[in-house]
């Protein structure tokens, strides 16, 4: 992804951060040898041990993210598509189950693929300026903070109610950090204000993953799960 985004991130001062990398024409060579030696082996591996359609979902993942980052396709660059494709952050609830010959649990695997296609919107709102500076049409560019806002927000009510077939707890968490990520960017509908709230949007899978992973401990320590 840097590679590729190396004129936005110019002039992105966010980049060159612990919130972004900026890199320099001279790395490019040695960073896409590191990207190929350390994920050729696992590929091969996978390849060899693991069932044919979990390595099908893997390829799909890989996929997306290098169309996401590299010409001709560059997701990043075309709006809608940047954040829809970043539904495949939630594959990899679809690809542990299918390694291990297990059933997907589907609600959760939806839920997540939705999820992930409003979070990458609602995080894009805090670099529309440097997107446009930099002639770049992101779905947040398109529709401005408020729009995103509410783009992202139809997303989070559909994942909530994914995750309420799994866990209401669950969802409950989700709705209200999201609630407040949106009703927050709503009432100031600014890049400045998305900027401010990009700890608590990168807090919130933890968050909620946190509380998730408690409430499977708990169903196991007490014998849900024989």
């Amino acid at each position: 992804n840097d590679i590729f985004d190396q004129d936005t991130d110019a002039l992105n001062p966010r980049k060159g951060s612990i919130e972004g990398a900026r890199i320099e024409s001279r790395e490019v060579r040695a960073i896409t040898w590191g990207v190929v030696v350390t994920n050729l082996p696992f590929l091969v591996y996978f390849v060899i041990a693991l069932p044919p359609l979990a390595t099908a979902a893997i390829a799909l993942y890989s996929a997306v993210f290098v169309c996401y980052s590299a010409p001709p396709l560059h997701f990043k660059r075309r709006p809608f598509l940047d954040s829809l494709s970043n539904a495949a952050y939630g594959l990899p609830l679809l690809i542990v189950p299918l390694a291990l010959g297990a059933t997907p649990v589907w609600p959760a695997v939806a839920g997540l693929l939705v999820w992930s296609v409003a979070k990458h919107a609602f995080d894009a709102v805090q670099d529309i300026d440097e997107d446009r500076a930099a002639g770049i049409t992101t779905t947040a560019v398109l529709l401005g903070p408020r729009g995103t806002a509410i783009w992202s927000g139809a997303w989070w009510i559909a994942s909530t109610v994914l995750f309420a077939l799994v866990s209401v707890p669950v969802a409950i968490v989700n709705l209200l950090i999201a609630g407040v990520l949106v009703g927050l960017l709503l009432r100031r509908p600014t890049p400045t204000t998305a900027h401010r709230l990009y700890r608590l949007s990168v807090a919130f899978p933890y968050v909620a993953g946190g509380i998730a992973s408690v409430i499977v401990l708990v169903a196991i320590v007490l014998g849900a799960y024989p």
